[in-house]
């Protein structure tokens, strides 16, 4: 099982021991007057961690759904869906922080959904960006970025006008992405976050329209 990182411990393949059970909650007793609640019935599923690495915290969840749970791919199954609590959370971080959707004022709902269904790309990529290059970091490059991009990004970062003629990997690319926006790339500091690459993202941006600018084959067009 692949556990996400969190403050309480670092991202790891690990094994879990899962239970389950059904639980009946029992309603307050209702006022006079009051309409009476029916209990309610609720599935428990517990995750643990089988043998945690030395100095670490192990895993361990408790966690109530109203899924049916009746057997243990079901089980299993609840604690897949609450892995992807860490990635649903970055996924709104960034529409927030990054994006500042609470900040937009539009004046009618229509260009607000255009808006954020616009910003919910932007967000998604840049997750995407993220852990594809932790899944697959010997891809290259290329299936983010554009030619003049990667190579604006070598040139800067390696302080060197000649880029290399073949595409470095996706996981070099981010994490030099990464380092424009403030990565140190510390051994504690792990794979860089969202965070980083956001604000490489938006600084690669300006240093690749530069570059385009001093490798231009064909001299601009002129109006007048």
């Amino acid at each position: 099982f692949e556990v996400p990182r969190t403050h309480e411990h670092q991202a790891r393949s690990t094994k879990l021991a899962i239970r389950f059970a059904t639980l009946t909650i029992a309603p307050p007793r209702p006022k006079k007057n009051h309409a009476v609640w029916k209990p309610l019935p609720l599935q428990v599923v517990l995750a643990e961690e089988v043998d945690p690495p030395e100095g670490e915290t192990a895993v361990s969840w408790l966690l109530l759904t109203t899924m049916p749970v009746t057997g243990y791919e079901e089980a299993v199954q609840v604690v897949l869906w609450y892995s992807l609590r860490w990635l649903i959370e970055r996924y709104h971080y960034v529409l927030k922080s990054g994006c500042r959707i609470e900040e937009l004022q539009l004046e009618t709902a229509q260009r607000l959904e255009r808006a954020l269904a616009t910003y919910c790309i932007v967000a998604w990529r840049l997750l995407w960006l993220t852990y594809e290059a932790r899944q697959a970091p010997e891809s290259s490059c290329e299936v983010l970025l554009q030619k003049e991009e990667w190579q604006a990004l070598y040139a800067t970062i390696h302080q060197t006008p000649t880029p290399p003629e073949q595409p470095p990997t996706l996981h070099e690319a981010v994490h030099w992405i990464a380092r424009l926006g403030g990565f140190l790339g510390r051994k504690s500091d792990g794979e860089p976050g969202v965070k980083v690459i956001w604000r490489g993202l938006r600084r690669l941006e300006d240093i690749a329209a530069t570059w385009r600018l001093l490798h231009l084959t064909e001299p601009p067009a002129t109006f007048g």
